[in-house]
């Protein structure tokens, strides 16, 4: 399988592994009581209503060419982020805690789910590389959005998941650094945080994934 081949299945897979994740931020925003994304018609599976110029375009085109010249990794990208109004929950820091927690729940669903079904195709004889791949990508894909947003770093879930544990100024000094949400995200490219990231989730994804099918659709081996 070529590099470009792989880099655009990775880019077609990161859209199958971005979307479901921010729904699942509005859906459990809704039943909490917000409709704002909703109302936004944002609980869709369309992409369109969530594609972010920067990180469903620019980033992922700008890391597929590093992959492609330069043998980075991964594609990686976002999608645009949910709009929730946390004035609409009853308890507003425990309905950010639910929903920040709600996008990577959903990851890593998607990942078991794309792996049981990768392992039932291998198990039943379909061994077709493309097939296997693609879904080995949503698995590795799906982990890694859950674990670079499980970060306690704004504006990613995971700093939503600390504030909730902060005594309140700390929740409130905390958030305020989410203006500089892209530096920081970029600043995290930069230090090899994705790196980091990106090792762990592959190697939770070899074991879902399973000796045989790596090497059928060999992205290990």
């Amino acid at each position: 399988m070529t590099q470009l081949l792989y880099g655009l299945m990775s880019v077609g897979a990161l859209v199958v592994c971005v979307i479901p994740h921010e729904v699942a931020h509005g859906y459990v925003a809704w039943k909490l009581g917000d409709p704002t994304a909703k109302a936004a018609g944002r609980l869709t599976l369309n992409p369109i209503p969530h594609i972010d110029p920067i990180g469903s375009v620019l980033l992922p085109l700008g890391l597929l060419l590093l992959q492609r010249f330069a043998g980075f990794p991964v594609v990686f990208g976002w999608a645009k982020p949910i709009p929730v109004n946390p004035y609409y929950f009853r308890d507003t820091w425990g309905g950010m805690l639910y929903v920040s927690l709600a996008g990577p729940a959903a990851n890593v669903l998607m990942a078991l789910a794309a792996a049981a079904v990768g392992r039932g195709l291998v198990a039943v004889g379909v061994t077709n590389t493309y097939v296997l791949a693609f879904l080995a990508l949503v698995v590795l894909l799906s982990l890694l959005l859950a674990l670079f947003n499980l970060l306690p770093v704004p504006p990613l879930d995971g700093s939503k998941v600390l504030a909730y544990f902060l005594p309140v100024r700390w929740r409130i000094a905390l958030l305020r650094w989410e203006q500089f949400g892209f530096a920081i995200i970029f600043a995290l490219l930069l230090l090899g945080v994705l790196q980091l990231v990106f090792q762990g989730a592959e190697s939770i994804a070899f074991r879902l994934v399973g000796v045989r099918w790596a090497l059928l659709s060999r992205l290990w081996g």
